[in-house]
């Protein structure tokens, strides 16, 4: 049995009568002590260090507490109660290793310290090793670009189906972020379709080149599949053209008709009534509607001066049948139309209408 050394005889002194400084000095100490023999301490040494460096820790500054943090990240058998202050600090020196590392924080500990911490908090944490889908879900709720990259690049990291579906909205505009999701083996199938189907050319090339041998071969197939659609017969818009001639001569052409088109998913008459109101060719907003990225239909919707309820049913449009907006996608779809500069978007709107007629 491993006997105790003098420096853990003297600590209860230290705890309860000592400068910030000493306290410091101690803390560095016993953590390296920790470090190096832990594979040697039973339950009954590691509970003595964890109420003594539980102790110590109060008052005890940041670089100390950073210092012990990068001891502890990796040790299976690390003070617990130590491990659960040290991961809550708010300085991301002391928490970050813990974060990415320590298997002593566990999947509910990980989704409150998602939920509330900052940016590069969720950055830490999506670098762990087997991050759980329930931790990936509130990461790609609350994390910026580079988090949303970070975890998408984590290949031991688990997707829920509507966290995969948020992590390829986000990656339409975000080439980057498409190339890592095109890696990923879970990634099911319609969801591949779907990220190469709103992927420029460039993009698709780079996520082939990438891709490990076995996710080139279903990355080509989803091209070959997606090169099949493309070569189905156009949609035909006449009986559509004639239902919105009928509602223009009797001057009902508005919002309101584009949210009834929408909402019965009648995609022709939608997409007429649009280009009939914008100056669009069918041609241009069929590309927007159907097959275009997020922010071209919400650049659409805000130059119309539509609702965000009219501009979410078309969003859900174009998804496709059988499927919708998740919660999150939704949000943060409705957020970025609603800081969307209405003058920006009507200039857009201009550019698509005299590059249709220059064409």
């Amino acid at each position: 049995m491993l006997a105790a050394k003098p420096p853990l005889q003297s600590l209860s002194e230290i705890v309860r009568d000592a400068s910030p400084e000493r306290r410091a000095r101690a803390v560095r100490r016993l953590g390296t002590l920790f470090a190096e023999s832990a594979q040697r301490f039973n339950a009954q040494h590691v509970a003595l260090f964890d109420g003594v460096l539980k102790g110590l820790l109060v008052e005890t500054d940041g670089e100390a507490r950073a210092e012990l943090a990068s001891c502890l990240a990796c040790l299976v058998n690390a003070p617990p109660a130590v491990v659960c202050e040290l991961v809550h600090d708010d300085e991301i020196r002391v928490s970050g290793p813990l974060l990415r590392s320590s298997p002593l924080v566990g999947e509910l500990m990980l989704v409150e310290l998602a939920e509330a911490k900052s940016q590069q908090h969720l950055l830490a944490i999506s670098q762990r090793p087997e991050i759980s889908g329930a931790v990936t879900d509130v990461i790609l709720r609350r994390g910026e670009r580079d988090v949303v990259r970070s975890v998408a690049h984590n290949a031991t990291a688990a997707f829920s189906t509507e966290g995969y579906s948020g992590l390829v909205q986000r990656a339409a505009d975000d080439g980057m972020l498409a190339v890592a999701v095109g890696q990923r083996a879970d990634l099911p199938a319609p969801l591949l379709q779907q990220l190469l189907r709103e992927s420029v050319d460039l993009v698709r090339r780079k996520m082939f080149q990438a891709a490990h041998p076995a996710c080139k071969a279903r990355i080509a197939q989803a091209i070959v599949e997606l090169s099949t659609e493309s070569d189905k017969t156009p949609r035909n818009y006449a009986q559509a053209q004639r239902a919105i001639v009928e509602l223009q001569r009797t001057a009902r052409l508005d919002q309101d008709a584009v949210v009834q088109f929408a909402s019965a998913r009648r995609l022709e008459e939608t997409v007429a009534a649009l280009a009939a109101i914008s100056g669009l060719s069918l041609e241009a907003v069929d590309q927007l509607v159907t097959s275009g990225k997020r922010d071209q239909v919400l650049i659409l919707g805000r130059a119309l001066e539509f609702e965000w309820a009219t501009v979410r049913l078309l969003l859900m449009l174009r998804l496709g049948p059988g499927r919708m907006l998740s919660a999150t996608d939704a949000e943060d779809a409705r957020i970025s139309f609603e800081r969307l500069a209405l003058s920006i978007a009507q200039r857009m709107l201009k550019f698509w209408r005299d590059r249709g007629s220059s064409d």
